[in-house]
Parts: structure tokens; C-alpha cells; sequence
């Protein structure tokens, strides 16, 4: 089952539920999953309708962080959307997840002391490994933990 079947049904169920709010952020995700989609002019793969969850999550995560303190309704949707969109979120990984690939990617490269100019090459190599499952500026900041 695809996301959009997946999140249509949610949708119904929070019409019949009457959940107005779940509707319209499921009602949100569901448009911007359409639209990748046409754009594309074909269905999405489950790599790419991931992608557009986790950009959607990381747009409103932008919003909640440019958000005025006294704007508390801006703040509670965003913060009500990014928990409903997490539940169609892949799966992230952890930390030592993130860790154990960036040292398979340095095992694989032969770099047993890797410096700043070693950055690019081993960014080149883990990037598709932890894509749309890993934050990139957590990924980063861990590989920048490698170097001497």
C-alpha cells in the first residue's frame, strides 16, 4: 500500500471521526505527495514519497523555528502537523547507526586517521547510505567527530 492510499484512509477516518484538524495536516500531506507525483508524471517510488514527508517535516520544523513566542497557534499547529506526518516518516537512524556506517565508509576508503580533506570522499560514499534516513546536519557534524 502506498503512502497516499495509506494516508487517504487516515484521512477518512479522522473525517468520520470528525477531527478537523488531523484532517487538514493528513489533507496537507496528501496534496503535497500528489503534486511530487504529477510533477514526476508517474507514481512515486517508497523512496520518494519518504523524501516528501521528511521535507515536509523539516519545512515545518523551519516554520516552528521562525515562529514569534506570543504566536501560540502557529506554534501548536506546527508542532500537531510534525507528529501527524512523523507517523508516515521512514524510520530514522540512531546515532551508533549513523556511527557504525560512517566507520564502515572510512573501513571501505582504507582511512584509519581521516583528516578535513578526507571530508569530501567520505561524504561521497555515506550520503546514499544514510539518505532520507538520517538527518544531514547530524550526519556532519558526526563525520566532523572523526577527524583528528
Amino acid at each position: 500500500m502506498s503512502k497516499i492510499e495509506q494516508i487517504r484512509g487516515e484521512m477518512v477516518a479522522a473525517m468520520k471521526a470528525k477531527d478537523k484538524e488531523r484532517k487538514d495536516a493528513l489533507s496537507m500531506l496528501l496534496g503535497s505527495l500528489k503534486n511530487k507525483a504529477i510533477d514526476k508524471r508517474s507514481d512515486l517510488t517508497e523512496a520518494e514519497e519518504n523524501e516528501v514527508v521528511v521535507k515536509e517535516i523539516k519545512q515545518l520544523k523551519e516554520t516552528l523555528d521562525s515562529a514569534p513566542a506570543d504566536r501560540i497557534d502557529i506554534i501548536d499547529q506546527c508542532k500537531f502537523r510534525i507528529r501527524v506526518y512523523e507517523e508516515f516518516a521512514p524510520k530514522f537512524m540512531t546515532e551508533d547507526e549513523i556511527k557504525a556506517t560512517i566507520q564502515q565508509v572510512l573501513d571501505k576508503l582504507g582511512l584509519t586517521a581521516p583528516t578535513s580533506k578526507d571530508k569530501g570522499k567520505i561524504m561521497k560514499e555515506l550520503m546514499p547510505l544514510v539518505k532520507g534516513r538520517s538527518d544531514g546536519k547530524m550526519v556532519n557534524a558526526l563525520v566532523s567527530d572523526f577527524f583528528e
